[in-house]
């Protein structure tokens, strides 16, 4: 819990007294302490996630053991401090630190200010400022942006060539929240120091040491989160826009389950592999995400954005079945019991207009690693989703709608059940789009049980081949708007260089009939 402290300008005898409490600890003949060499550092950017109507994790790393000083306030200019708050940045969190702040007020720009102190002497470091705006508490409109995969495929930061653009791209939107659909690193992925284009030009990486291998140490999860922190555009988006950070595979290693990805360190006395449990400890290391009651390193959980939005953040990871999605027992699940029961309870209690869902996966396009097998009923793991389709129209729940990334390419599907094998549920529409910076592919294959049409689709073409490096364009994130006024809520598809590729509009439902849908392009 965050130490709140009075923020009550010190009086002139109060701050003699500490400046000779001060003295007397570091010692007049230490004057090395003033130099700046000997302050500590934010050692990459400053972030902010999971904020709601009253509430927001802020996050930052030291470059060595420090107390991380928070002071936020409703004004710019700091003339007026709502609080502060600490927490300690220490050797076993990799000198990360996090907190929560709390009764912040509703619907309003908070602007917070970032300092690490040196725990023996107090002597302060640098500080840094970031923003972010709470949720509304009555129906304001809402904007925000969504996406996926980063630094995949080899493709890191080329500075020559922008970095990553897209980070700056999304900030020029100037989003209320962005929403990651994971993949934020690639661990299994080095980053080598040139790669060739298919033009016959170079691509040249930034390079680090913990980026040259696999990830199999705690030490080279980490770097790989590290390693997008010396992105320029990365930096100065996180400053501003709050994260909503959920995982996918590439935060362990490619198309990982449970238990079924291991090295040769083995597993943990609970069964868990040792290379996932690393994994695990270094996403919630870097992410300003919070804890959730005794579930602590949960990543599934819901973040109320004011009456007109509840997003659910889901786990298509962590309680998946431990093997490729086939099998004759025709048995599977991707979300497993306890989470898919959850996920129904709090659909059915949200009195949210919208609901979306934010999956790290899409249900629809063929994948022996994520839901759909191709045409047909039911099977393995659809008849997980079946079972939530079928109880969301029983619960009379409208105006849900999916989003994901983690195909490379971007999409906009609409699930119709008289199109579909499986029909028991009501129309939504699921929208796909990344990558943000790694390799682009051609649009996949979707298959019928649950009746999606490809609306748009945008991705390389079979001339250009897969794995098209980002300085080609097809980098992507979407982008939602929610007008405060009607609810009706616009999904429009981007690209990196901010054009609107494909966009529809979708009227709120108070009733059991499918989504009125106006579409313009």
């Amino acid at each position: 819990m965050a130490l709140l402290r009075d923020s009550r300008a010190w009086t002139r005898r109060q701050f003699l007294v500490r400046f000779a409490s001060s003295l007397a600890v570091a010692g007049l003949a230490k004057p090395h302490l003033s130099r700046a060499a000997d302050r500590p550092q934010i050692s990459g950017g400053i972030q902010s996630g999971d904020v709601s109507d009253g509430s927001a994790v802020i996050w930052a790393r030291a470059d060595r053991p420090a107390r991380m000083q928070v002071e936020y306030s409703t004004v710019e200019s700091f003339k007026t401090i709502i609080a502060q708050a600490s927490r300690d940045a220490l050797p076993d969190a990799d000198f990360t630190a996090k907190l929560q702040l709390d009764d912040l007020p509703p619907g309003q720009d908070i602007f917070y200010r970032v300092r690490f102190d040196d725990i023996a002497s107090g002597l302060a470091g640098e500080s840094r400022t970031g923003h972010f705006r709470t949720a509304p508490a009555a129906g304001k409109s809402i904007s925000f942006v969504w996406s996926g995969d980063v630094a995949g495929q080899g493709w890191g930061i080329d500075i020559s060539r922008g970095g990553y653009r897209s980070y700056r791209t999304m900030l020029d939107n100037h989003p209320d929240f962005f929403i990651h659909s994971g993949d934020h690193i690639y661990a299994d992925c080095t980053i080598p120091s040139e790669q060739k284009l298919p033009n016959g030009e170079t691509w040249r990486n930034v390079v680090t040491e913990e980026k040259s291998e696999v990830a199999h140490s705690l030490a080279q999860f980490r770097g790989n989160y590290k390693y997008n922190h010396l992105d320029e555009h990365f930096r100065a988006f996180h400053a501003e826009v709050p994260m909503f950070a959920q995982w996918d595979d590439h935060e362990v290693t490619n198309d990982w389950s449970p238990a079924g990805s291991f090295d040769e360190t083995g597993y943990e006395d609970d069964g868990t592999p040792r290379l996932v449990a690393r994994a695990r400890r270094a996403f919630f290391d870097f992410m300003p995400i919070r804890d959730i009651g005794v579930r602590q390193a949960r990543v599934y959980r819901k973040i109320a954005y004011g009456p007109l939005l509840d997003v659910f953040m889901i786990d298509m990871r962590s309680f998946r079945d431990n093997s490729w999605n086939k099998g004759d027992d025709h048995r599977g699940w991707i979300l497993g019991a306890e989470q898919l029961a959850w996920l129904k309870r709090e659909l059915a209690a949200s009195r949210a207009t919208w609901k979306v869902i934010a999956a790290d996966l899409p249900i629809g396009l063929v994948s022996l690693d994520a839901v759909a097998l191709g045409n047909g009923a039911p099977d393995r793991r659809e008849h997980e989703i079946a079972d939530l389709l079928s109880s969301i129209k029983r619960a009379g729940i409208r105006n849900i709608v999916w989003l994901t990334a983690d195909m490379h390419y971007t999409a906009a599907h609409y699930y119709d059940p008289n199109k579909a094998q499986f029909q028991d549920f009501e129309p939504f529409w699921e929208f796909v789009s990344g990558p943000l910076h790694a390799g682009s592919w051609g649009p996949g294959e979707l298959d019928d049980t649950f009746g999606p049409v490809a609306m748009y689709q945008n991705g390389c073409s079979a001339a250009q081949g897969d794995n098209l490096a980002p300085c080609f364009g097809l980098q992507f994130f979407g982008r939602v708007d929610i007008d405060g006024a009607s609810g009706v809520m616009t999904v429009t598809l981007k690209d990196v260089d901010d054009r609107d590729l494909w966009s529809v509009d979708i009227v709120p439902q108070p009733q059991v009939r499918p989504a009125v849908v106006a579409q313009h392009s």
